[in-house]
């Protein structure tokens, strides 16, 4: 599987292949804040760096995941479920798109 991984902005940060398991053969860092903008409220500081998250697999629909927030000193891990692609030709470019709402802090 094909992933990308992108600022908000849209720009590459890191472009991998997963192995058979779909695990990245290495981490992709991500610059985030400081830890300690996350310790205490109204910091006035996002504690996290949002990400998005492009997935692509022969024969399953795309995967785009938008807003992954990524904390410092925290391995962040996303497990994705593919679909597998309809048999029809109209249902071939599909994907499926998921919106990670803001922390409440």
């Amino acid at each position: 599987m094909a992933v990308t991984v992108t600022d908000a902005g849209g720009s590459a940060i890191a472009m991998r292949l997963t192995n058979r398991s779909g695990q990245l053969p290495a981490p992709v860092t991500v610059e985030v804040p400081d830890r300690a903008a996350s310790l205490s409220p109204n910091t006035g500081v996002i504690p996290f760096t949002t990400v998005n998250l492009y997935a692509r697999a022969e024969d399953y629909e795309e995967i785009f995941i938008e807003n992954l927030q990524v904390f410092a000193d925290t391995v962040t891990e996303q497990d994705l479920e593919l679909i597998p692609l309809s048999e029809f030709p109209d249902s071939w470019n599909k994907s499926e798109t998921f919106l990670t709402p803001a922390q409440n802090l």
